[in-house]
């Protein structure tokens, strides 16, 4: 039994050895002769079978590098996918800010600068423009992965910049406008020279009047507050006094000069509380009722001048009256009715 399957063992073996061995058919001999290799031959083909296996190792190395990356390689394309994020929630961050300084820009020009009489920001100049590409020369020079993207955030981030501080420049351009603006409504003539708990009555308003002495009617260039001789005359706005004195008519007077155009004038009073030069405040007391000049009793003769020319005072009694009293002041004005004065 041992010896049948050495027999096997051989025959096998010589088969093996036999398909090793390559034949061809030699037509001049009619024979099957060996194929003889030259070593050359067995060189080349070795050569041959290592570089198809560099080839393939080379596709194999690739396919698992791309697939399979190392883990500092995966830590890379995690952190610039992570910085991507980043640029991206930046960018809709810058967009969001620009929406809102868009919404200050109008309200600044349709709104706060109308309100102070100031023109609009001119739109090339609300434009802000960051400057060319040399502005970015040193990022251009690091040839970074993602250029377009940082460029166009940092462009971004210039422009809105320059946007701002062209706004906190209109801002504090609109606080000195404030400013002047409350300086220019105190200085307005805005109150009555006499308070209503001290007036008899509003006797005549601004307009053709009968003069109560001269008989005549003529222009009346003011309005009459019947009071008793002493009631206490109130400025009706911030100024400096620029006459106090004794003139025809008028007798004992005060004119004071409040600025952008005012001027008011205090007439027929009998004493003076205040001297030329002097500043004074609105609701100040500069003066008392008298009866002095052309006057047919203790009143004030009330007048307001704007750009040198006389306007109806009922006009500028905005401060301190109900719509009521107000209301009745204009119906007292309106009648064509005697002067007392002046």
């Amino acid at each position: 039994m041992i010896c049948k399957f050495r027999y096997i063992k051989i025959l096998l073996a010589q088969k093996i050895a036999m398909a090793k061995i390559k034949y061809y058919y030699d037509t001049k001999t009619c024979k099957y002769e060996k194929v003889k290799i030259s070593k050359l031959e067995m060189v080349i083909n070795g050569l041959g079978i290592v570089f198809i296996c560099l080839i393939f190792g080379v596709i194999f190395s690739v396919l698992i590098t791309k697939h399979m990356p190392s883990s500092r390689l995966q830590f890379l394309l995690n952190l610039n996918a992570a910085l991507l994020q980043k640029y991206e929630a930046v960018d809709r961050d810058l967009k969001q800010i620009n929406s809102q300084m868009a919404l200050l820009q109008r309200n600044d020009d349709k709104v706060y600068r109308v309100l102070f009489d100031a023109p609009p920001i001119p739109a090339e100049i609300r434009q802000a423009g960051a400057g060319g590409s040399l502005r970015y020369k040193d990022l251009l020079e690091e040839r970074l992965s993602q250029e377009n993207l940082i460029l166009s955030t940092f462009k971004k981030l210039d422009i809105t910049k320059r946007k701002m501080y062209i706004q906190t420049k209109s801002y504090d351009e609109i606080v000195e406008l404030a400013k002047s603006k409350s300086e220019m409504l105190e200085c307005i003539p805005a109150i009555q020279p006499i308070t209503n708990k001290e007036l008899t009555r509003l006797a005549s308003g601004f307009g053709r009047r009968l003069h109560p002495i001269l008989k005549i009617w003529r222009a009346h260039t003011g309005v009459d507050f019947t009071a008793k001789t002493g009631t206490p005359i109130y400025a009706t706005g911030d100024g400096k006094v620029t006459l106090v004195n004794r003139v025809g008519g008028y007798g004992k007077q005060i004119e004071i000069s409040h600025g952008y155009g005012y001027k008011t004038k205090y007439a027929h009073m009998s004493d003076f509380n205040v001297t030329v030069g002097q500043s004074v405040k609105r609701g100040q007391v500069i003066g008392y009722v008298g009866n002095t000049g052309l006057s047919s009793g203790p009143h004030l003769h009330y007048e307001v001048h704007y750009q040198n020319r006389k306007v109806d005072p009922v006009n500028y009694f905005t401060n301190g009256l109900t719509k009521e009293e107000a209301d009745k002041l204009l119906e007292y004005a309106s009648k064509e009715n005697a002067s007392l004065g002046f």
